[in-house]
């Protein structure tokens, strides 16, 4: 206990003091706190502190990484002996959203909407993964998979991918309920716009390219208006509007009707109209955007893929800093969902977050400060497994050039995977496991992606620091 109340008064006063703190609150990693002012935080002092692990700066929170576990025990010690008072998240938002311009608040927006619903997407990437091991041909046997080797396995397999497909069968109900929380709706209100678009009586989303060729598309006659009977399975843009505009009239329509008959009038209207407003308009209008968005994209990196892959794999990690790379999810999610069935830029993320481990684990055998050494590797281990934020933010980003050369060698292993077509079938773990979210004909290809970033920044940061041997350089190494 007296550990975090260490940890709690050194923290608060890095920041600033108690007088800086306008709101704070904790993630399930991080402090997170709203600052009068971000120019009074010592950064140097922070980083003397033994359980923060790297701190940064982005979507108008100054936000502290100390770990799972021990962050909430420092929160509640730095409440209790500061007396600023218990912060929800929400609390945090509204007040660091004070503090951004409109595209961050856009990006912060698909960022909240997107990250309540990712374990559920990651969980479901990493079965499906788990399924093309067992169905997939070549991989253990030639020109045939476990299953058809050993038809024991059909059924596990089988039920497998059900499990694993469940999420993205109904992934519009996830985002429905997820966005129309954010937006100020019922959540519940949300989930269910959600499944109605997935409705079993609807044409599946992934039909609609044959039955569109036959002309055997269902339709709805509404007096002489016909509307198109299709699901929006694997659709982004279509719940997101919906969502939006499902909050904003529920609001409208609460505030505007007594409370001894909301239940009977708020939810039914709201559902009526925009349920209508979904297929008659939105799910066509906003289906249409998004595979023209997607066609242009799959274009661009079909005629420029090398320098797309460099371009992309080389700068992801910047765009975690700025914490854009959310906005990607959704980008991910469509493409898998096209005609390419999968997506070419989240295997460049999985071999991002594996350069920025290996420039990690290479600064433990530069550093000589024991809780810097531990930290390279905890942090790298964690950079494997999928999870960045200790190894860019504790380690890379502090001392610069490993960050550099994470940043070089994700680059080119980018430019390589991304001309050789690699697609992942799923959003899975990024990491080292993420090569059970790549379909199995690119296994190859993306195992050469694995080398490059396994070996370059390790080697690139080791040879920077034997080679630079200037006095500031290797005071601030110890």
């Amino acid at each position: 206990m007296a550990d975090y109340q260490a940890a709690a008064d050194q923290i608060v006063k890095a920041i600033g003091g108690k007088e800086n703190i306008d709101q704070a609150t904790h993630c399930v990693t991080r402090l997170r706190f709203v600052l009068k002012d971000e120019g009074k935080v010592d950064e140097k002092a922070l980083e003397q502190i033994d359980e923060v692990k790297g701190s940064f700066s982005a979507n108008g929170q100054y936000q502290v990484v100390i770990g799972q576990g021990v962050v909430n025990r420092v929160y509640a010690e730095m409440v209790k002996r500061t007396g600023i008072g218990e912060a929800t998240k929400e609390d945090v938002k509204r007040a660091s959203d004070q503090k951004l311009n409109p595209l961050q608040r856009a990006v912060k927006t698909l960022a909240d909407i997107f990250i309540p619903i990712l374990p559920a997407i990651v969980t479901a990437g990493l079965l499906m993964g788990i399924n093309n091991i067992l169905t997939a041909p070549d991989i253990f046997f030639d020109q045939k998979s476990i299953v058809d080797v050993y038809p024991a396995w059909a059924d596990l397999a089988n039920m497998i991918n059900l499990i694993a497909g469940t999420a993205f069968t109904f992934l519009p109900a996830l985002i429905g309920w997820s966005a129309v929380k954010r937006f100020g709706g019922n959540p519940l209100l949300g989930m269910v716009l959600g499944l109605m678009l997935v409705h079993p009586d609807l044409l599946n989303a992934w039909g609609y390219g044959a039955a569109e060729k036959t002309g055997d598309i269902p339709v709805w006659n509404l007096f002489g208006l016909e509307v198109q009977k299709v699901g929006y399975q694997g659709q982004v843009l279509p719940i997101l509007v919906a969502s939006y505009l499902l909050a904003k009239l529920e609001l409208f329509i609460t505030k505007r009707t007594p409370e001894s008959i909301q239940l009977l009038v708020v939810a039914p209207i709201t559902l009526l109209v925009i349920g209508f407003l979904s297929f008659i308009v939105i799910g066509p209008v906003t289906f249409a955007i998004g595979n023209v968005l997607t066609s242009g994209l799959v274009a661009v990196f079909q005629q420029f893929a090398a320098l797309g892959g460099l371009l992309y794999g080389g700068l992801y990690a910047a765009l975690v800093i700025t914490g854009m790379h959310h906005t990607f999810l959704a980008v991910d999610i469509q493409l898998i969902n096209s005609k390419l069935h999968g997506t070419f830029l989240w295997p460049m993320l999985a071999l991002s977050n594996i350069a920025q481990g290996s420039a990690a684990l290479a600064m433990m055998f530069v550093l000589k400060d024991e809780k810097q050494k531990g930290l390279s590797l905890t942090s790298s281990i964690s950079a494997y497994l999928g999870i960045t934020e200790p190894a860019m933010f504790g380690v890379n980003l502090r001392y610069r050039f490993p960050f550099i050369f994470a940043l070089i060698s994700s680059g080119l292993a980018g430019m390589f995977i991304a001309s050789q077509g690699v697609l992942a079938s799923s959003v899975g773990v990024g990491g080292i496991p993420g090569i059970f979210s790549i379909i199995p004909k690119y296994w190859g290809a993306f195992a050469i992606g694995m080398v490059i970033v396994l070996i370059l920044p390790f080697i690139g940061t080791l040879l920077y620091a034997k080679l630079k041997k200037k006095k500031d350089f290797s005071e601030e190494l110890n």
